[in-house]
């Protein structure tokens, strides 16, 4: 009896060492998660789409990355809407509903049995052949991936990041502007490079005007003198869906927000300066092209900021439960 007490102890002790010793994110990469392509559940290791299709070969397609919060997808719905309506813009017939592309993304978070997630939701113009022709395309293909995601370590959050203006300008908005979700990274992707290049945290990209567009993949803001400021879509940025709880949680708070061109020196004068995105959250920039921002620490009022946001996120009337 006291050999099974022991034993017992020391099972309890070990995996007591083995829950403090190891993050969500570790544990989940030591088990294989499910992909969802085109109506079936994959392994990683075995999930696959055609060299013929056209989000391999042209960038063709649409995508979205969702959050998923101690099991509620955050802002699904508005991720879906913007999904079809990028859809739209690039003429692609994406081939569920948007209930039963809800439920598809919900079926792949249960099925790999999560509740904290990054989730990337892909539309492509399906396989067609070596030809540019979206006609020869017949069949959309549709990928959820359910996953982690890491963007900045160090802790960033508490410290803030460095970033860059580089000389890589967003597409306008009458060219492949990113206005659109599409598949088509490549202007970012050079900005990312640049800014990899200086030793930079992160890159920011101006419009063909001078003025500041977005990050690579987040939307720009900056405080001066209390007010909160994000460019418009006209340079290019997206609507993006954090950016759109950034400036409603401003003005719960009492701040002013408003959407207003901004240039590099209002950026480099700016009291505070930050970064909304999906995978970003909210992040505060501490210095751009070597100018450091307000005092070199994250502001007062991105820090209400980033609190505010923890607690909406993980609201259930803010999204849709995985588990009912």
């Amino acid at each position: 009896m006291i050999k099974t007490a022991n034993l017992l102890q020391k099972l309890y002790q070990t995996l007591n060492e083995y829950i403090n010793s190891s993050s969500l994110e570790d544990k989940l990469l030591e088990r294989e998660l499910l992909i969802y392509i085109g109506g079936e559940y994959c392994p990683k290791s075995e999930a696959k789409v055609s060299v013929y299709d056209h989000g391999l070969l042209y960038g063709d397609g649409v995508f979205e990355g969702i959050r998923a919060y101690d099991g509620v997808v955050f802002r699904l719905k508005e991720h879906i809407d913007r999904l079809y309506r990028s859809a739209s813009v690039i003429m692609l017939k994406i081939p569920l509903t948007k209930e039963a592309m809800m439920k598809a993304v919900l079926e792949t978070l249960r099925r790999n049995k999560l509740r904290d997630a990054y989730i990337r939701l892909l539309v492509t113009r399906g396989v067609g052949d070596l030809g540019l022709d979206p006609r020869k395309c017949q069949n959309p293909t549709v990928v959820i991936i359910t996953d982690v995601i890491r963007l900045h370590s160090g802790g960033a959050k508490e410290k803030g990041i460095k970033a860059m203006l580089v000389w890589v300008k967003r597409d306008p908005v009458d060219a492949t502007s990113h206005e659109v979700k599409s598949l088509n990274y490549m202007n970012s992707i050079l900005a990312k490079i640049e800014a990899n290049i200086a030793g930079m945290d992160e890159a920011i990209c101006l419009d063909k005007n001078g003025h500041i567009s977005e990050g690579v993949a987040e939307n720009v803001f900056i405080v001066k003198k209390g007010k909160i400021i994000t460019p418009p879509t006209s340079t290019g940025a997206l609507v993006g869906i954090t950016r759109d709880v950034a400036m409603n949680l401003a003005k719960k708070l009492n701040y002013t927000a408003v959407e207003s061109n901004i240039t590099p020196t209002d950026l480099f004068t700016a009291d505070e300066a930050f970064f909304t995105g999906t995978a970003a959250e909210i992040i505060p920039v501490v210095e751009v092209n070597r100018r450091v921002i307000g005092d070199g620490k994250p502001g007062p009022i991105t820090r209400r900021l980033m609190q505010e946001f923890e607690k909406v996120v993980r609201d259930p009337k803010e999204g849709v439960l995985i588990y009912q």
